[in-house]
């Protein structure tokens, strides 16, 4: 199927999930994924995080955030970092209600890329021993969100 001629142009921008702490998400997708921060808007009651991948160059200003594609923006409702009684967000893979399913990374190299990941003790949903399909991994984030591991060139 052909795309419309009024929609030549659309682009994905970014995907938004709720984070309890910022603090442990922004560990995670800065130092185990490699994101770097675009920006941080704090309002009131929240704040965003706009995270990304730099490829050279000043894909990473401000004020390109909406002309990238591919952003992952963190959202924190400030007090659910220190609230003993939040039951943190629904990652989307349990019941009720199964919806949102999970982000995906692509990697050079995956079996590397787990290494690094059981040496970080990063917890593991799926590894590349479990299940049928051998060649993708799914590790989960400070939230419980599932992050695919794909290895760059891999055809499904």
């Amino acid at each position: 199927m052909s795309q419309p001629a009024e929609t030549q142009g659309y682009g994905f921008n970014h995907t938004m999930i709720r984070v309890k702490d910022p603090k442990p998400s922004l560990e995670f997708y800065q130092n185990v994924l490699g994101m770097s921060l675009i920006r941080e808007k704090k309002y009131e009651t929240f704040t965003l995080y706009f995270l990304g991948y730099d490829r050279g160059g000043d894909s990473l200003k401000e004020s390109h955030i909406m002309e990238r594609e591919a952003i992952l923006e963190l959202t924190h409702n400030h007090g659910t970092e220190t609230d003993e009684n939040f039951q943190g967000y629904a990652s989307g893979n349990t019941e009720p209600g199964r919806g949102f399913g999970h982000i995906a990374i692509t990697v050079p190299n995956i079996q590397e890329a787990c290494e690094r990941f059981e040496r970080l003790n990063v917890p593991f949903k799926k590894r590349l021993t479990d299940g049928k399909m051998k060649e993708i991994a799914f590790i989960l984030d400070p939230d419980g969100y599932w992050v695919e591991i794909i290895q760059k060139g891999l055809r499904l």
